[in-house]
């Protein structure tokens, strides 16, 4: 059992070490994690607006469609 967890950890290790990070290793500090934060300031921004879109979409439906029915929120 031993082994297999000892071979396991090895193989995690070079799996690991090619794998291609979001962040130059020479860096140091918060310059290392550079195109990690830009992406996910990318990913906020986005999510931001099409939560925006849907909200104001689902607004505006639900003022057409209780016009059509004569929904008491469309008064």
């Amino acid at each position: 059992m031993l082994a297999r967890t000892k071979t396991f950890i090895s193989e995690v290790r070079g799996e690991l070490a090619k794998a291609s990070w979001p962040w130059d290793p020479k860096e140091k500090g918060f310059k290392k994690y550079k195109e990690l934060v830009d992406s996910t300031i990318v990913v906020v921004i986005a999510m931001l607006l099409l939560s925006g879109y849907v909200a104001l979409l689902d607004f505006v439906l639900l003022y057409v469609v209780g016009a059509l029915t004569g929904g008491s929120w469309s008064k």
